[in-house]
């Protein structure tokens, strides 16, 4: 069992931190910065999790569900992220081609009851479609890293898979919201700028 006792070690005061195997590496690292993004991704999560007012009861214990499992997901895969592959301990649990298959049974679901769209989509609408914009946009973020990061060292090529499928998932989680709340989507309009404007 992890037991944290002291949140400040002083060890990374110099601009380098410990891997999950002890070793030490620079924060700007590819490897940081891909695992650093996952974090921030799980923390925007948090914040859809606690916005789902908006949505029946029956539909916001579904979408609680599987962000809550998600959040789970990306624990465990930002502790393969800093963990070099060499270092791997036994029983390490491991992303892998059935948490895939999972992510995209819940992207089926969800189009399942979505008309096609014809037009881009902008965030808005509501407070929670906002949100999963901004996990789509950070979990793109997070997998351009990724991408650097496999050109640098070894990694479970499953990660790479699993995050542009998520991002995917959270697409259709903002346009899924939108319709079980009743409300519209917000729609591009390319005329509309700022040129448009009477000021």
């Amino acid at each position: 069992m992890m037991r944290i006792t002291k949140v400040y070690t002083r060890t990374g005061d110099k601009g380098t931190t410990a891997l999950a195997d002890g070793s030490r590496t620079s924060k700007d690292s590819s490897r940081l910065e891909s695992y650093g993004t996952i974090d921030e991704l799980n923390s925007i999560i948090g914040i859809c999790r606690q916005n789902l007012n908006e949505i029946s009861e029956e539909k916001k214990l579904l979408i609680d569900k599987w962000l809550f499992a998600i959040q789970n997901d990306l624990f465990n895969l930002g502790s393969d992220l800093a963990t070099p592959i060499s270092s791997r301990w036994k029983n390490m649990i491991l992303i892998n081609e059935n948490d895939i298959i999972q992510l995209e049974k819940i992207i089926d679901y969800c189009q399942s009851t979505l008309e096609p769209l014809k037009d881009f989509v902008l965030p808005g609408g509501t407070l929670l479609n906002s949100y999963l914009h901004l996990s789509r946009t950070v979990c793109r973020r997070a997998e351009r890293l990724i991408v650097s990061l496999t050109k640098e060292e070894e990694i479970n090529k499953s990660i790479l898979i699993y995050v542009n499928r998520l991002s995917d998932l959270f697409f259709v989680l903002s346009r899924w919201v939108q319709q079980v709340s009743n409300k519209p989507e917000v729609i591009w309009n390319k005329s509309m700028g700022v040129r448009s404007l009477e000021i």
